[in-house]
């Protein structure tokens, strides 16, 4: 599928007299060009995020706005948060069925459905946001993706980057594996099923149930994003410690679904609008929490009293191995899933060679101690 490009849009060209007043046009250019469709069109935008979270649920608000503003009202976006009009884990058949225009997740909860969808989001030990965002970009991803998501009636488009995460918050310390045994933990996908084969019990649950769960000892940890939103999120008045670094979701990729019918039906500057616009949230909901994830770290660990934790070096071996294991079954699962992964891995191999003569060595450099 060929998704258009701004750059194919008719323009009417405007011919300039000898005193620069508009001239009048002749030929071709005589023929009048047809008005600028004015027909509003009314969409709804569904969400896995509570609305007021931070960034994940504030920018698609944000998103609408900008669509507003751009179109000049001529396309109006109504978002839903999670539980308003559909659950936050029934955004990606929501849309394919029509009931929302468009929505925005994360491609891993469909991975019931969709054994690949992994990739699109974020894997264990795999790429940094930056580098997801490239290889979306200029790597294959996009094509991968959107070819995946076409039987289901889709069009993805990424819709924001969490950056490297925290692993979450427990309410014991793990000084070794032996103490993830039989942990009740909020944490999906790939992650999950690693967190499992080290001992842990997995569950898979809408962020807006998470708190209750944690407060209730229903669950005993959840992994979330990072300090930003954790902090608005409230986890440090349910438990004690924050252990980084999140080696389960280093880059993950929020996405943007929209049904393939109702984007067909805009006129083509509409539809340029509107993927325009995605990328645009792509990037300042990745920068807002860049921008903001220190200070709220400060704030939970200083006035909070939050023990932040490392995870032990071995742990995080024993999770690298586990890992491995696990992205490499998942890529024997079929022919598609197969070729995502090796389009994924070849992009990791050679970005991780760069970036360690790049910014590895830039940042050892910048922590030497001075003279």
């Amino acid at each position: 599928m060929k998704l258009p490009s701004i750059l194919s849009l008719a323009v009417p060209v405007l011919l300039l007299g000898a005193c620069g007043e508009p001239a009048a046009p002749t030929g071709a250019a005589a023929v009048a060009a047809p008005a600028a469709e004015q027909t509003v069109h009314e969409w709804k935008m569904i969400t896995s995020w509570p609305k007021n979270l931070p960034a994940v649920g504030t920018s698609p608000e944000e998103f609408s706005e900008r669509v507003a503003r751009m179109t000049n009202g001529r396309l109006q976006i109504r978002v839903y948060g999670a539980n308003e009009l559909v659950g936050g884990l029934e955004v990606f058949d929501a849309v394919s069925q029509g009931v929302a225009e468009m929505g925005h997740s994360g491609a891993y909860y469909w991975q019931g459905k969709i054994a690949a969808t992994p990739f699109f989001s974020s894997i264990p030990f795999g790429l940094t946001g930056s580098e997801q965002d490239a290889w979306l970009s200029y790597g294959g991803g996009n094509e991968l993706w959107r070819e995946l998501y076409e039987p289901f009636g889709l069009i993805p488009v990424r819709g924001g980057n969490s950056g490297t995460q925290m692993f979450g918050w427990f309410n014991r310390e793990i000084n070794s594996l032996e103490d993830m045994q039989g942990l009740k933990m909020r944490i999906p996908s790939l992650g999950g099923e690693v967190f499992r084969r080290a001992g842990g019990t997995p569950v898979t649950m809408q962020v807006s149930d998470v708190f209750n769960a944690l407060q209730t000892g229903v669950l005993d940890a959840t992994e979330f994003i990072s300090p930003y939103n954790d902090l608005a999120a409230g986890y440090h008045t349910v438990a004690d410690y924050y252990y980084y670094p999140g080696w389960h979701e280093p880059g993950s990729t929020l996405e943007t679904v929209i049904n393939k019918a109702a984007f067909d039906a805009l006129p083509p500057d509409l539809q340029e609008i509107l993927l325009t616009a995605t990328e645009a949230m792509n990037q300042l909901l990745h920068d807002e929490l860049t921008a903001k994830n220190n200070e709220a770290l400060r704030i939970l660990v200083e006035e909070h009293g939050v023990q932040l934790r490392k995870l032990p070096d071995d742990v995080l071996i024993e999770l690298r191995r586990i890992s491995e294991e696990v992205v490499e079954e998942l890529a024997a699962t079929d022919p598609a899933t197969a070729r995502i992964y090796e389009s994924w891995r070849d992009f990791r191999e050679g970005v991780m060679n760069y970036r360690d003569i790049a910014e590895e060595a830039f940042i050892e450099a910048r922590r030497l101690p001075a003279n």
